[in-house]
C-alpha cells in the first residue's frame, strides 16, 4: 500500500476573511530587523528574475515563523507547501515532497530539527543543486540515481537551533533569530486581529492583553479570543477593560503573563534555595515532559531573567524571589 505524506498547499489568492494572518510585509508587526533583510532579498531575487535562497528561522515557539513564510510566498508571488519534519519518517517521504514541487514553490519544514539524518542527506543535493541521489539496492549491486527537479526555495523552522547538523545549517543562505516582541507591537497585533473578528476593543484592553502576552503574538491572539467570548457573553459592543480583568483573572493568567505552570515552575525554583534543578527533576514535579519546559516555559522565563541555566541546572534568580515575595536572604 502506497503511503502519502500530507503537504498543505496554500494560495495566498484565496484569503479566508477570518483569517488573522497578515497577508504581506506591510500588515506583518514586529521584527523590523527580520522584514527589512527579507524585504531587500527579495525585492533583488525578482529583480534578478531568481529564485529566493533558502532560508532558517529559529526562536521560541509563537513568534510567527509559520506566518512569515507565508509572507514570504505572498511576496515573492508563489506557492507554499507545509509540512513537518516528524511526518518525514522516510526517504520516499521527502523525495515524494519534492518531486512533487513546481517550480519556485516554496517548502515550509516545521520543527526541521527532528529530520533524520537519512533525510538530511537526500536534502543537501536538493538544496544546493535541485537534485535527488536516489541508492536503489544495496551492497556492491547499489546504484544511485540521479533525478533533477525543480528549483525551490526551503524555509525551515525550528525552536531549537543547536540541534540542527552543520552540513545542513550551513546551507541556509539566510538564517534569522525571532525575537520576543515588544508590548507596543504586540497591542498592534490585538487591534488588527479584533478588526478582523469583527470585534472592537478599547486601547486600555489592548495594552492590557499585550502585557500578559509572554512577548508572544501566538498568546497575546489565544488570549483576544477567550476574552472576547467573555465580551460576547456580557453582551458588550466593545471588549471593555473591566471585562478583560475578569476574562484573565478567570483563565488564572497574571499581571506577568504567567499561568499556573509557569508559576507552578518558579516556586520550584525558589523552594530549591539556589539549589540547581537538573531538567529530569523538574519534569517529574510539574508532570511535564522535557521538552515542553525547555521550548514552551522556560525560553520567556531565560530571557527575562527569571531563571538562569547552570551547568548543574536551573535556578531561580533574585526577580524570582521578588515577582513570589520570599525572602533571598544571602542567596545573593
Amino acid at each position: 500500500m502506497q503511503r502519502m505524506v500530507e503537504v498543505e498547499k496554500l494560495s495566498f489568492e484565496e484569503k479566508e476573511e477570518s483569517s488573522l494572518r497578515p497577508q504581506n510585509f506591510d500588515e506583518y508587526i514586529g521584527q523590523k530587523n527580520i522584514k527589512k533583510n527579507l524585504h531587500i532579498a527579495i525585492s533583488a531575487s525578482k529583480k534578478r528574475g531568481e529564485f529566493l535562497d533558502h532560508i532558517l528561522l529559529f526562536g521560541p515557539p509563537g513568534l510567527g515563523k509559520t506566518t512569515l513564510s507565508f509572507v514570504i510566498a505572498n511576496e515573492m508571488n508563489t506557492n507554499i507547501k507545509v509540512t513537518s519534519a516528524p511526518m518525514i519518517e522516510k526517504s520516499g517521504d521527502l523525495a515524494a515532497i519534492l518531486t512533487n514541487l513546481n517550480k519556485g514553490d516554496i517548502l515550509f519544514i516545521d520543527e526541521i530539527h527532528r529530520l533524520g539524518s537519512n533525510i538530511e542527506e537526500i536534502l543537501y543535493s536538493a538544496m544546493e543543486d535541485f537534485r535527488l541521489d536516489i541508492i536503489i539496492g544495496s551492497g556492491p549491486a547499489a546504484q544511485t540515481i540521479k533525478v533533477d527537479i525543480e528549483k525551490f526555495t526551503l524555509i525551515g523552522a525550528t525552536t531549537r537551533a543547536g540541534m540542527l547538523s552543520n552540513p545542513l545549517r550551513d546551507r541556509f543562505g539566510m538564517t534569522f533569530r525571532m525575537q520576543f516582541y515588544e508590548q507596543s507591537e504586540l497591542s498592534k497585533i490585538i487591534n488588527l486581529a479584533a478588526k478582523k473578528l469583527n470585534k472592537s476593543i478599547i486601547q486600555d484592553s489592548s495594552d492590557e492583553i499585550a502585557k500578559r502576552s509572554r512577548g508572544t503574538p501566538r498568546i497575546a491572539l489565544r488570549l483576544l479570543k477567550r476574552i472576547r467570548d467573555f465580551s460576547e457573553y456580557y453582551n458588550e459592543d466593545s471588549i471593555s477593560l473591566d471585562i478583560t480583568l475578569k476574562a484573565l483573572n478567570e483563565l488564572r493568567v497574571d499581571e506577568n503573563g504567567f499561568d499556573e505552570l509557569d508559576l507552578a515552575f518558579l516556586d520550584l525554583l525558589v523552594k530549591a534555595r539556589g539549589k540547581p534543578l537538573g531538567l529530569s527533576t523538574i519534569s517529574a514535579n510539574l508532570s511535564e515532559d522535557e521538552r515542553t519546559i525547555e521550548d514552551v516555559i522556560e525560553p520567556y522565563l531565560l530571557a527575562n531573567s527569571y531563571v538562569e541555566r547552570t551547568p548543574k541546572g536551573r535556578i531561580a534568580t533574585k526577580k524570582t524571589y521578588d515577582l513570589l515575595g520570599i525572602a533571598s536572604d544571602n542567596l545573593f
